[in-house]
């Protein structure tokens, strides 16, 4: 379908367009005066029945009636990145973010990776893609189920390349969608210029005294210390008694976790100083990147991030199985 209204707006997408970046600009009301205009930017993932289905970049699926469409096209595959931030596909950081927030029980199923830590975080007991192909949505059901746990894939959504389709076909099996999250990048030296904070304990072992100040790990005693402990290069940081914070370098990459600081010690800088003093030693190691992801509606951490300058690369969600 390809028309044009009043010689400007033009519909030049159809059904063939599936998979493909679009904006599509609909009417509110046909009819009214003044015309009242929406427009939706997303990955076309379905069509039919007279109904266009488009995932935004944070992974919302909106429906729009074809009958409503008044100008629609195909648009790059993601926004051009900020001058200064890492450049990456989803697909490595995925797979970067994977190994360094570990199961402690791990198996490749075709191009994904499945796994399992009892249950303490969803992104410990998941499948992630590490490879071009689909999943294998009934083999890995049966491998979570094994365990005891519920099947759940991590969909990534919002950059060239990621799961905007495998989103909608799971959704349409019953799949629900759930803890959506936000990867973000930075670059890695500025995070740490700043002089060394006194107040902070950097080191590998994961000690009684960094546990104390990371409580979440009191969830799944057995559990959540082989987590932490996992990944290709841990570093740990804390102000004891108040605050803690991961660091896993991995080749370029440092990824920062289990930032946590204590209520009544907020507003110190302590998270600040916690991120610089593991952001030096990562870059001793050799680092030059940073990511971390977070939760959209932490509003707080993602003002300190901003400051920080991370910048947002793509959102992800879970689909866990019915």
């Amino acid at each position: 379908m390809e028309f044009t209204m009043g010689g400007r707006l033009k519909v030049a997408i159809t059904p063939a367009d599936l998979g493909k970046r679009v904006s599509v600009r609909t009417i509110a009301a046909p009819g009214d005066a003044p015309a009242r205009y929406t427009d939706t930017v997303g990955v076309l993932t379905s069509w039919s029945d007279g109904v266009l289905s488009i995932t935004r970049r944070d992974g919302q699926r909106v429906r729009l009636a074809e009958s409503g469409m008044v100008a629609g096209k195909t648009v790059p595959e993601a926004p051009a990145r900020r001058r200064g931030t890492p450049a990456a596909s989803a697909r490595e950081l995925t797979a970067v973010a994977g190994r360094a927030w570990p199961g402690t029980e791990t198996e490749r199923i075709g191009d994904w990776l499945l796994n399992a830590a009892g249950g303490w975080t969803a992104r410990a007991n998941s499948a992630h893609r590490v490879g071009p192909g689909g999943p294998d949505p009934e083999r890995i059901r049966q491998w979570y189920a094994a365990r005891g746990l519920p099947a759940r894939i991590q969909v990534d959504t919002g950059a060239a390349g990621t799961d905007e389709l495998l989103d909608a076909a799971l959704e349409r099996a019953g799949w629900r969608a759930e803890r959506p999250a936000i990867l973000r990048v930075a670059a890695l030296a500025p995070l740490a210029d700043r002089e060394p904070d006194p107040r902070v304990r950097v080191g590998r072992e994961l000690t009684e005294e960094w546990l104390a100040a990371y409580p979440r790990h009191r969830e799944a005693p057995e559990n959540a210390p082989r987590v932490l402990a996992g990944g290709p290069s841990v570093h740990l940081a804390c102000v004891p008694g108040a605050a803690a914070a991961r660091c896993v370098v991995d080749g370029r990459w440092a990824g920062f976790a289990a930032v946590q600081v204590a209520a009544e010690h907020r507003r110190r800088g302590l998270a600040t100083a916690l991120m610089a003093e593991l952001a030096r030693v990562a870059l001793a190691e050799g680092a030059s990147a940073a990511y971390l992801q977070v939760e959209p509606d932490n509003e707080g951490a993602r003002v300190l991030y901003d400051r920080l300058g991370f910048t947002d690369h793509h959102h992800y969600h879970y689909r866990t199985a019915p």
